[in-house]
């Protein structure tokens, strides 16, 4: 390859790495409000950035209503990490916290992802009726 057909490529290629990233949101948002919707989880939640300086390594999704072991036995720190880099691309936020109900996490986050890649031309082709709640974390 060579450097000129790279260069003439260099917008291409940054409008489909924008898209494929936008992609891995919406399904990450999309599995987590599955797993959220089967477990019955509900009620209000903040999440949290992580902020080193802070001390928090990690976000942190925290209940302000009901059990905070239910929500820590749903979701890992890996899951929790992914579930934040989807909602700063969802909402266009940077660093800040957010406090929303758990039970609505797929309209307000998946839902303006959803129609980002609908309006680049993407057809969303993965049926959310059945997730594959089987296969857990290994996606």
């Amino acid at each position: 390859m060579k450097l000129s057909e790279l260069l003439a490529t260099r917008h291409i290629l940054q409008r489909q790495a924008h898209l494929a990233g936008l992609a891995h949101a919406y399904h990450a948002l999309q599995r987590l409000a599955a797993r959220v919707a089967t477990a019955g989880l509900h009620g209000l939640v903040r999440l949290q950035p992580a902020d080193p300086a802070a001390e928090r390594y990690w976000p942190t999704l925290t209940t302000l209503e009901g059990n905070q072991s239910v929500i820590e036995e749903q979701f890992s720190d890996d899951d929790l990490m992914e579930f934040a880099e989807a909602v700063v691309l969802a909402v266009e936020a940077n660093d800040d916290e957010l406090d929303f109900q758990l039970e609505d996490l797929a309209e307000k986050f998946a839902t303006p992802l959803r129609l980002a890649l609908e309006q680049a031309g993407v057809a969303v082709d993965l049926d959310w009726a059945k997730p594959n709640l089987a296969a857990g974390n290994s996606e």
